[in-house]
């Protein structure tokens, strides 16, 4: 009969296991005598040597904040969107639930007001359990937490494939964050690590934090936790995938069940609410968070806006990478100026003009600007955000220019004979003065005043004499509109002749400054539209983004003041540290008579003139509030406009063919059954303005405009004149074949 063998000493087996603890366990005595005797009280040559050895590792480490969870708040404080690269809001330990403080420290380190930072009581039961064949971690709370912070360290400097666990760790891994978790003890309270731990450990489903866990599994905050929702979660973080209670629950139940045992042998709860608490099922109310404008709740365009504004801002960070840390991994609260009332309305509002997945795709914005403070108050458009493929999915802000996520805008159109009309009353001249808007003849050698440029410098042709120039065109190209007319009667109707007739007696150049003083550039590169150039830009050719067109018309709502835009009032992150912000630079770019004078003329755009009923949008007035607007359309339809305004509200409404390369025009068109030879500002942006603007004046309830001086006005008697939005428009005016494309403006 063999000899059978001692288990204790199996070498395959257990003494494998004790020989490779063993080691652990004398460094860790090492580590205890050293730090809590003097060294020449130890002898033994080998014990100095490891002394030796473990005074010379670190025992220093930077616990900074935790990666953390940015928030984008509209101005009333709900939720737009949130930003993180690990889902986390920390929270003060007395914001936690006492039961989820008790349930970690009975489940992962009952001794952890005891010990200083190792455990060996814990070491040497950890070496029981391995050799009689079992497993039990020696780690306590403390080194838990020192592991948690080198790893969030190392993902944060991008150093991801530096970054070990459990197996992957040497030796010298684990004594290393041994003297950590002493020295962490040394320096930081218990409560503190404690803290420090339930707000940085993964809680499963990329969920960091307890505050962040609270919320994703049971829609609640953790220092409202129930003794049965605070044992779940307590248990989770042993195995966070093998404990998931979503996708594992009985699993996660009899973990519960083992941290709630744990909590009544520590004294922590009595009988009856252990039983109770074990008999309870495992209820579940799952708030998935995702981030990014993607998932915003609201106002995910103007969202990608804020998100640009931050990433462009060098006080984030040096690079681009840098802000991007910051507003993933920073723990942002960021404050805007979105009006969620107003957005509401507006989102409504572009969705019921046009669904995202028509097959034109067709697209419809709505952008407000609050005269006098340049605060962005609703950015609302028809498309879905979404970069993925799919009829309507787009990423790309149709309000907003290149550098801000934008498309770069589109042509303006009519809207932009305001500025021609501006600079004639900044000139001192009436609105009622006569021009003569028969004039259809603009030759090459034409006498334009210029002061900035030399002497014959060509702004363009329309002249039947010159090869491909046609005559200068109307909208409504019959006689009775080729014809000396008022200038007031010109911006009313929208004549193209009559805008032209008017630049004729300016100086270009000043036409060029007005522009500039309403704070209009191209939305392709931020350049400045150049009136003195091509004879197209009085009637629109360049592309501008709606929110420059609103900001340019809150110009005359204020008055003449002219704000830079903001979308951001604060910045502020977990600590309280406060970012700066750029703050709205507003000065008088524009005299308060003008800007006056110009509310007159653009009130009787939607029918508003004294005695008069017609106007390019006719019909369009607002039935509780006075308001002023210019609407505007280039030559194929394919953009088409209004803009316009209140005492406290600027709004630009768009509607047209966004998607770049597949550009359609919208002559000979169907809408609503409804058909438009060309669809005219009027038409479809007009009514969305109109049908917002009644609803979001009620929140921002204006007056009347300022009565400009009467030599500005001087209107004329009223004269009865077809109305034009009773006709039937043509279809385009061409522009001069040397000029960059012309918006037909006078289409309203």
């Amino acid at each position: 009969m063999a000899a059978r063998k001692n288990p204790l000493f199996d070498t395959a087996t257990t003494l494998g296991k004790i020989i490779g603890f063993l080691g652990v366990s004398a460094i860790c005595g090492v580590l205890v005598a050293g730090l809590l005797v003097p060294a020449v009280a130890v002898a033994g040559t080998t014990t100095s040597n490891s002394i030796s050895f473990f005074d010379k590792l670190p025992d220093t480490l930077k616990i900074g904040a935790p990666s953390q969870s940015t928030t984008v708040l509209a101005s009333d404080g709900s939720t737009i969107a949130t930003f993180y690269d690990q889902n986390r809001v920390s929270v003060k330990l007395d914001e936690m639930s006492p039961y989820i403080k008790d349930g970690i420290v009975a489940i992962e380190d009952s001794r952890f007001y005891q010990h200083g930072g190792i455990d060996t009581t814990g070491i040497l039961r950890a070496l029981v359990a391995t050799v009689q064949g079992g497993r039990q971690g020696a780690s306590t709370l403390t080194q838990q937490y020192v592991n948690n912070v080198i790893i969030q360290k190392q993902v944060a400097s991008g150093q991801t494939d530096q970054v070990k666990l459990g197996s992957e760790k040497t030796v010298g891994d684990k004594i290393r964050e041994m003297k950590l978790a002493i020295a962490l003890e040394k320096k930081y309270s218990k409560d503190q690590i404690l803290e420090g731990y339930l707000n940085i450990v993964l809680f499963g489903n990329a969920t960091y934090g307890v505050e962040a866990a609270s919320e994703l599994y049971f829609g609640v905050h953790a220092k409202d936790l129930t003794l049965p929702q605070a044992a779940l979660l307590a248990g989770i973080v042993n195995s966070p995938n093998y404990y998931d209670p979503i996708k594992n629950p009985d699993n996660a139940k009899s973990r519960r069940n083992m941290v709630l045992d744990k909590m009544l042998q520590s004294g922590k709860i009595s009988q009856k609410d252990h039983d109770a608490a074990v008999a309870s099922p495992v209820t579940l109310s799952v708030h998935q968070s995702t981030q990014g404008c993607v998932a915003a709740a609201q106002a995910p365009y103007f969202c990608d806006y804020v998100q640009n504004q931050i990433l462009a801002n060098p006080a984030y960070g040096a690079s681009v990478e840098d802000r991007q840390n910051v507003l993933y991994r920073g723990g942002l609260t960021i404050k805007t100026t979105l009006d969620s009332r107003l957005q509401k309305l507006a989102q409504d509002q572009v969705n019921k003009t046009e669904p995202a997945n028509n097959p034109d795709q067709k697209g419809t914005t709505l952008v407000t600007v609050e005269p006098g403070t340049g605060k962005i108050l609703a950015m609302a458009q028809n498309t879905n955000y979404n970069p993925g493929k799919g009829l309507g999915n787009t990423v790309l802000n149709l309000n907003v220019d290149t550098k801000d996520g934008g498309s770069g805008g589109f042509q303006a159109g009519s809207t932009v004979k305001t500025v021609t009309f501006a600079a004639w009353l900044n000139a001192g001249k009436s609105m009622g003065e006569m021009v003569p808007a028969q004039n259809r003849i603009y030759p090459a050698n034409y006498p334009w005043i210029d002061s900035c440029d030399p002497p014959g410098t060509f702004h363009g042709v329309y002249d039947n004499t010159h090869t491909g120039s046609p005559p200068l065109r109307n909208d409504i190209d019959t006689p009775e509109w080729y014809r000396p007319m008022t200038v007031r009667e010109g911006i009313a109707q929208s004549i193209n002749t009559a805008t032209f007739a008017s630049a004729a007696k300016l100086d270009l150049c000043d036409i060029t400054k007005m522009g500039q003083a309403m704070g209009l550039h191209n939305g392709d590169n931020g350049s400045t539209i150049s009136f003195n150039g091509y004879l197209s830009a009085f009637i629109g050719a360049t592309n501008v983004s709606p929110l420059t067109m609103a900001n340019a018309f809150a110009t005359f709502a204020s008055g003449g003041v002219l704000c830079t835009n903001t979308g951001i009032t604060s910045v502020t992150d977990s600590t309280g540290k406060n970012y700066p912000v750029t703050a709205p630079a507003c000065k008088q770019s524009i005299k308060p008579e003008v800007a006056a004078a110009v509310s007159v003329g653009l009130q009787d755009v939607l029918g508003f003139g004294p005695g008069r009923s017609y106007g390019s949008a006719t019909g369009l007035a607002l039935n509780d509030a006075t308001a002023a607007a210019k609407t505007g359309t280039n030559d194929d339809a394919s953009s088409t406009w209004i803009v316009g305004y209140t005492t406290k509200l600027a709004t630009a409404s768009w509607w047209g063919y966004w998607l770049k390369g597949a550009r359609k025009d919208a002559l000979n068109y169907t809408y609503n059954g409804k058909f438009y030879p060309a669809v005219d500002g009027a038409y479809i942006a007009g009514p969305q303005w109109k049908a917002y603007m009644e609803q979001a004046v009620k929140f921002y309830p204006g007056t009347n405009f300022p009565a400009p001086p009467s030599n500005l006005v001087n209107a004329p008697a009223a004269q009865p004149l077809p109305s034009k939005s009773n006709s039937t428009p043509s279809s385009s005016a061409p522009a001069a074949s040397s000029a960059p494309s012309a918006g037909n403006g006078n289409k309203g």
